[in-house]
């Protein structure tokens, strides 16, 4: 163990100093070993390190010398001995005759040995105190300018408690006390480490230490500190936990005399205090108000009651409990001769189920009374009977008597909502062949329809009369009228072309203005496309390439070969210089978008998944809705196998801004036709599963209102553009009339009332109605269908 270094005091402090150290160095001698031996540490011991250390510390600070035969005021030579506590204490040096007081050698080493100090401690003087009586310990005093007890430690780091990443980046880790650079020691690889663990037995007992960089060894005191604390023990070796009680003011003469603090006492101690009164107040005003009541009587339930006994005045009289049925003729020990079954009887009561017997039991005759044997359904009669107070009401319900009639909601009268189409007022066409689709012109002076044979046909509207017609040798997919006012013309699709029609007998203003629109005299500039190219042939070439046709049409639009397709849907923007059509084949050539005044025409996709069905544009906004319908495998985790399943929705896009704005989950499976609103915030779709969905594209991308009207397949759906109506027509013959009232109020659900069943067509092949519009133009709100049956019906009002 290293010597202390003291300050300089008695020229015999050094022979002091060898004695205390000696002394302390045989009292811890031991318990050092005895942890060396625990710890599995072999250490040297403190006298082979005080061997090393006596002739380098030759000229270090000597340990003051005590003088025994001082005596107390002995004038100045006792103050310069006496050490800094004495002085606070008011203590004086022992004497000779304190020491004799204290009694034998033995006494004083048994006194010093009951509470042992650790090694690193010199060790204290036992001296009697002249104020307690009581022996203390004296140590020596230690010089301010060291901080610590043992002059062999020296922190080569002196940069103090900072966060030592600050040296990450330097070569150096801190500066000594002489001000110089600190280098950073050499570190070792993983593997070096590794093999350290593994050569060197004291690799465990040591640690990192931050401020020199490098793994420092742990004493064998740090070490019984951290076994200590893992055995949740006191770090201390020496603190004993279980000390006597020293009793400092108890016993004779010990008695507390002054007080603990001299100061005068307070006027709060005998003033009353302003906070409680107003404390008090408070509650006296609040018991004043009624808002605390003083001494209120608890009122208290009772555990345990009876079911049906009579509860308190707060509650409404209980239900009497359930009466046990009396017993019959049936139930008695000698019942008539009708009550007793026969074999028969027996044998189907045997066979009918327990729930459905009419009783539990059969009757039987017995002689006497004492001769009828126990009941064997007793215990089973008891539990019903229970069961039956147990779930018996114990509330009187009033039953309600409400009207069904009263529960639907009140709709208007039809009478109140016209006109609608109500009869019929027309027919027109060919019974031998079925028309597939129809169009109306936005003026409702003409029809335009086209049936399986290749046949289009015009009529008048208010007459009935065919106009015009061409024959296209071909099957025709769809036909729509332009809704421009100043001109007239239509569109007929066929197998990967489209041509446009102009009906006769028209005024030569509108004659001019559709021959400018379609063939004019200068062509606009060609816009390169990376996609197919689709040819626009003026009416020249299209006569050239009709030549059959008594009437050439004025436009011809040619598709990509074998790519597109039949034309299922031609549908117009509102101003009507763009029209979409939609084609049977699948991919990005089945819909195509064309321009009429730049002779232009793109497929908005790049790649569509599925089948396009409907497509639409809206009247106000540059949106487009597309309908889309595709058959996706399914992998189930139950049947551990692959299924289709149908994928329907229609998505809304923003043209201007190219981009995905909602999708509507319809719930259809499989979406036949498609109309909007004309004020662009409603949607109709229908399915050939009988289902009419009804959207509110500014509430939800799920439906408002499901219709279920029709028994078959919807084939067509329509809005009317002039009237709150709209229709619906299906493969069973029938054509639903309904009343769609929008308002303008959001917070205003829109109102929707069925009309009328408007019935003629008939059924063939399993196909219906086909095609239904509007024709608003005459100031009325007809109808026009066209059905599988070859006739084409106008419906009034």
């Amino acid at each position: 163990m290293a010597p202390l270094v003291v300050r300089r005091g008695h020229p015999s402090g050094k022979r002091k100093l060898k004695e205390i150290t000696q002394d302390n160095t045989d009292n811890n001698s031991a318990e050092d070993d005895d942890i060396h031996h625990k710890l599995g540490l072999e250490m040297p011991s403190d006298s082979d390190e005080e061997e090393g250390s006596e002739d380098e510390g030759s000229d270090e600070d000597e340990f003051p010398e005590i003088d025994d035969e001082s005596e107390p005021g002995s004038g100045e030579s006792e103050g310069s001995d006496q050490t800094e506590e004495d002085e606070e204490e008011g203590e004086s040096a022992p004497t000779s005759e304190d020491d004799a007081d204290l009694g034998s050698d033995g006494d004083k080493k048994q006194l010093s040995s009951e509470a042992p100090l650790p090694g690193v401690y010199p060790k204290p003087k036992i001296i009697k105190s002249d104020i307690t009586g009581k022996p203390k310990r004296v140590y020596p005093e230690i010089e301010p300018e060291y901080d610590s007890d043992s002059s062999t430690e020296d922190d080569p780091n002196r940069v103090g408690n900072i966060p030592m990443h600050w040296y990450d980046d330097l070569p150096h880790i801190g500066y000594n006390i002489d001000g110089k650079q600190v280098l950073r020691p050499a570190k070792g690889d993983e593997l070096d480490k590794f093999l350290a663990t593994v050569e060197d037995p004291k690799s465990w007992t040591s640690g990192f230490d931050h401020s020199t960089q490098a793994e420092t060894q742990l004493t064998a005191e740090e070490l019984d500190i951290i076994r200590r604390l893992q055995a949740a023990e006191v770090p201390d070796g020496s603190y004993n936990p279980y000390e006597p009680t020293v009793e400092w003011f108890t016993g004779k003469g010990k008695e507390e005399v002054m007080p603990l603090s001299s100061a005068p006492e307070p006027k709060r101690r005998w003033q009353p205090s302003k906070w409680e009164k107003q404390k008090v107040m408070k509650i006296v005003r609040a018991i004043r108000q009624g808002r605390i009541v003083p001494n209120k009587p608890k009122a208290t339930k009772p555990q345990f009651y009876a079911l049906w006994s009579t509860p308190a005045s707060d509650h409404p009289p209980p239900l009497s409990a359930p009466k046990v049925r009396l017993p019959t003729n049936a139930e008695s020990y000698n019942p008539p001769e009708e009550y007793l079954p026969d074999e028969e009887e027996k044998k189907e009561w045997e066979e009918t189920e327990k729930e459905d017997r009419a009783r539990n039991f059969l009757p039987k005759k017995y002689p006497a009374l004492r001769l009828v044997p126990a009941y064997d359904q007793f215990i089973q009669e008891r539990f019903e009977r229970l069961l039956d107070l147990y779930l018996a009401p114990r509330v009187q319900r009033k039953r309600l008597n409400i009207d069904p009639e009263s529960l639907l909601p009140s709709l208007p009268s039809p009478q109140s909502l016209k006109p609608f189409p109500v009869f019929e007022g027309l027919r027109m066409g060919d019974q031998q062949r079925r028309f597939r689709c129809l169009s109306v012109s936005p003026d409702g002076l003409w029809i335009a329809a086209g049936d399986e044979a290749g046949i289009v046909r015009v009529y008048e509207t208010a007459l009935g009369r065919e106009a015009a017609r061409w024959d296209l040798k071909t099957k025709i997919g769809a036909i729509e009228w332009c809704p421009k006012l100043d001109v007239c013309f239509f569109l007929v699709g066929v197998e990967d072309i489209v041509y446009a029609f102009m009906p006769p007998d028209l005024p030569a203003g509108v004659q001019l203005a559709t021959h400018t629109l379609l063939n004019p005299r200068e062509l606009p500039q060609p816009v390169k496309s990376a996609t197919a190219t689709v040819k626009w042939l003026g009416a020249a070439a299209s006569e050239r390439a009709s030549s059959s046709m008594l009437n050439p049409p004025l436009l011809t639009i040619e598709m990509p070969t074998s790519k597109s397709g039949l034309p299922r849907q031609i549908a117009f923007h509102k101003k009507g210089d763009y029209f979409a059509t939609v084609a049977s084949g699948e991919g990005q050539s089945a819909l195509w978008i064309h321009q009429l005044s730049k002779r232009h025409s793109q497929s908005p996709f790049k790649k569509v998944k599925g089948s396009v069905q409907r497509v639409l544009f809206h009247p106000s906004k540059p949106h487009f809705f597309v309908a889309v319908c595709y058959i996706a495998a399914f992998y189930s985790q139950i049947t551990k196998s692959l299924y289709p399943k149908t994928q329907r929705y229609v998505r809304i896009y923003d043209l201007a801004a190219q981009s995905l704005l909602k999708t509507l989950l319809s719930g259809i499976r499989w979406i036949s036709s498609m109309d909007i609103h004309p004020s662009g915030d409603h949607l109709l779709v229908g399915g050939y599963d009988k289902k009419l969905c009804w959207f509110d594209l500014e509430l939800s991308d799920k439906p408002y209102k499901v219709l279920k009207y029709h028994s078959r397949a919807i084939r067509s759906v329509a809005f009317s553009p002039t009237y709150p109506l709209f229709a619906s027509s299906s493969d069973d013959g029938t054509i639903q009339i309904f009343h769609a009232r929008v308002f303008s109020d959001w917070n205003t659900d829109p109102l929707i009332v069925p009309l009328k069943v408007l019935k003629g067509h008939e059924i063939r092949d399993g196909l219906g109605v086909l095609e239904i519009k509007w024709a608003a133009g005459l100031g009325t709100c007809w109808l026009v269908s066209a059905g599988a049956d070859g006739q084409i019906r106008v419906w009034c009002n």
